[in-house]
């Protein structure tokens, strides 16, 4: 069974023998705080109490040669040994070398730097520290032998070649250290190593040497930083027509150059110390025009600052105006949609006022037709030629060129799909400035013909109006409501202007036209304005009959409310007309009164009544009603019969009902009920006939 259980990958020995058998956890089961706390600190200082003294090997006394031969001997075995084992690790190698320094045997330790180097020459840190030790132990043309070799077969690594340098310099032997720079310069090494070089000769004041050197340095790298150090060298040596001379050679290589900029406001810079403010912005100007304007930034930046130093008004308005400039073109240039950069540059232009320009900009923002014919897209484009338009009409006062921004904006609308009532009414209303009648009436019957809109109707009707052409808005009027038959704003205005000019039969035949239609937006507001219309002319039975017809079509709670509120101030209307005397007066206006409310309660009952029978279910609008009636009750003061309507008011009840959601109930929701009186007689009729049926049934049980 054991046999069977042994795993070959264990050794042959079971999962069991090879589990790792923890302690078991203790249980703490007094939970309580203990009544001295230990803190983690003295454990921490207990721990390190108890630790065991570290175990050190004891150290060795050599007290004689033979003793000395024999640790020597035993040490480089070891060394030997491990080299054996790690040929490739360098740190064994640098450990025996330094051993060997260690007991002076400098041939050994050279042997060893050799043996290392032949393993892996090509490590750099080999070589750095073969050559500190010879330095350090003063073997100077050794150590220059280690230099020299580890530079001929290293001249990438700059290290070496500083390091050699540096032990040449220290040494006094200036011309020794310039000929390895000699040496190095001919590797063509990075900025650094010829910079390195120039301050070695400005070290030992040979400036000659060093502008040399600056000639061969911006040869081998002939970049904007190595021209600016080159003429920054000249300037510190006070020669100015040099350092002048050197930015000019700059600037005749480098102008197309990706860090051009730099070196043009380093140029400026200089020009500015030099006091030729002149040269400066001419070199500031001859830049902005060759730089792309993407690269320009910090020259547009240092240009505004110079002529805020420097130049009068006008420059520096140029200049800041530049840099705006530029930074619009930039946005526009990225995305030629984005219509609110071109407002911005369109803006800027006109705050500068060249005519030219500003059109170019116009011209150049209209020509960025949004690409999909979808009014959205062109809601901020379009008032690119309404601005354009007011600009040649209030600003350049071209009144021609005006009509054609117009003409062509107009033009190029997809009108069969959507249009922009505004440009149509800014045609029109540019033309009536120009005191153009034909024309504007031109412009808005295109309108009407290609586009209808509720704007453009009402605008033309408003002119004409004005003008007083009453059969032209007849005409308009009728045009409007051909092409929008449903609209009761349009019939209401029709009928509001023949009423002003006292055509009464006109203004009620447009009314009734309108209420017969299939189909009105606003129709309860149509019936309103006719039924106040009739109100107004004094016919309160053709007012009647309106709202009997209203009634007719719809049962709402506000048109019974109104039909009540109309009877009940009947009477106020007429009252006066009446030519008797004071008392005979007012006994009349007393019985018109009450008829008055008669009528009122009758419309109320007429209400109620159609709401108890057929349309039981609203019950909330039966006791609004009520409660309306009620209040107007109350305000017909002695003559109002407020018990009337209290025997019919309602009682609140507050009930519960279930919700239902998709996944079942989901709980319930309190409202409110109402119990009206007959309701509460029919209830208790039941409550006696049940209680008969049931004595009927126990009498009959009796007698079986």
């Amino acid at each position: 069974m054991a046999a069977k259980d042994a795993d070959p990958s264990l050794g042959y020995l079971t999962r069991k023998d090879t589990e790792v058998k923890l302690p078991r956890p203790t249980r703490v089961k007094n939970k309580t705080p203990a009544p001295i706390q230990i803190t983690a600190e003295q454990i921490l200082r207990e721990a390190r109490e108890r630790q065991e003294a570290e175990i050190r090997p004891p150290k060795q006394k050599i007290t004689d040669a033979a003793e000395l031969a024999d640790y020597r001997l035993r040490k480089r075995k070891e060394f030997e040994d491990l080299i054996r084992r790690v040929r490739w690790n360098i740190s064994v190698w640098i450990k025996y070398a330094q051993w060997e320094e260690s007991q002076k045997d400098f041939n050994r330790a050279r042997s060893v730097w050799e043996r290392a180097l032949e393993v892996d020459y090509r490590n750099h840190t080999l070589w750095l520290k073969y050559a500190e030790v010879e330095m350090k132990n003063k073997f100077i043309n050794h150590a220059r032998n280690v230099w020299d070799r580890a530079v001929a077969l290293l001249p990438r690594v700059d290290q070496l070649w500083y390091k050699y340098i540096h032990m040449e310099e220290m040494l006094g032997n200036v011309a020794g250290a310039r000929q390895v720079f000699e040496r190095w310069m001919n590797w063509m090494p990075d900025q650094q190593g010829w910079l390195s070089y120039i301050k070695f000769e400005l070290r030992y004041n040979e400036v000659e040497r060093a502008r040399q050197i600056f000639e061969r340095f911006v040869q081998c790298h002939p970049k904007v930083g190595a021209w600016i150090r080159f003429a920054k060298f000249e300037m510190k040596n006070g020669e100015v027509a040099r350092s002048r001379n050197v930015y000019e050679r700059a600037v005749e290589k480098l102008a197309d150059d990706e860090e051009a900029e730099q070196l043009f406001v380093a140029f400026a810079e200089f020009e500015e110390r030099c006091k030729e403010t002149e040269r400066a912005r001419c070199i500031y100007k001859f830049a902005l025009d060759h730089i792309p304007k993407g690269r320009a930034e910090d020259l547009y930046r240092k240009f505004v600052a110079f002529e805020k130093q420097y130049g009068d008004r006008e420059g520096i308005e140029d200049a800041i105006v530049g840099k705006r400039r530029f930074q619009y073109e930039e946005e526009v240039r990225k995305n030629p949609l984005n219509y609110d950069s071109w407002f911005d540059y369109i803006r800027l232009e006109e705050s500068v006022g060249n005519k030219e320009r500003i059109r170019e900009v116009y011209e150049r923002a209209i020509a960025n037709v949004p690409p999909a014919e979808e009014k959205r897209y062109w809601q901020r484009y379009i008032y690119l030629w309404i601005n354009y338009a007011l600009y040649e009409e209030l600003d350049a006062g071209d009144m021609e060129r005006t009509r054609e921004v117009y003409r062509e904006c107009l033009k190029l609308i997809p009108h069969e799909k959507f249009s922009f009532a505004k440009i149509w009414l800014l045609a029109a209303q540019f033309e009536i400035r120009q005191r153009n009648l034909k024309a504007a009436r031109q412009v808005l019957g295109n309108a009407i013909g290609k586009a209808p809109k509720d704007k453009i109707f009402k605008k033309y009707i408003e002119i004409e109006l004005q003008l007083g052409n009453i059969d032209r808005c007849r005409k308009i009027y009728e045009k409007y409501l051909e092409w929008s038959p449903e609209n009761c704003y349009a019939w209401s205005k029709y009928a509001e202007l023949e009423r002003s000019l006292s055509e009464t039969e006109r203004a009620r035949a447009i009314f009734e036209l309108a209420i017969a239609q299939p189909a009105l937006d606003m129709p309860e507001l149509l019936w309103k304005t006719y039924i106040d219309f009739e109100i107004s002319e004094g016919e309160f039975e053709r007012t009647r009959e309106l709202y009997e017809r209203l009634l007719d079509r719809t049962k709402h709670l506000k048109v019974w409310i109104s039909y009540a509120k109309f009877e009940a101030s009947a009477m106020e209307e007429d009252a006066g007309d009446l030519d008797l005397a004071e008392d005979s007066i007012q006994e009349n206006r007393y019985e018109q009164k009450k008829q008055c409310i008669q009528h009122a309660r009758r419309v109320f009952e007429k209400a109620i009544n159609y709401l108890r029978t057929s349309a039981p279910e609203l019950k909330e609008e039966r006791a609004m009603l009520l409660e309306e009636w009620l209040t107007m009750e109350s305000s017909f003061g002695e003559l109002g019969d407020v018990g009337l309507v209290q025997a019919k008011l309602p009682k609140k009840l507050k009930k519960r009902r279930p919700i239902v959601a998709e996944d079942g109930p989901a709980g319930y929701e309190e409202y409110i009920d109402y119990l009206f009186p007959e309701e509460n007689q029919t209830t208790n009729l039941k409550i006696l006939e049940a209680a008969y049926k049931w004595k009927k049934q126990k009498l009959s049980s009796d007698d079986d």
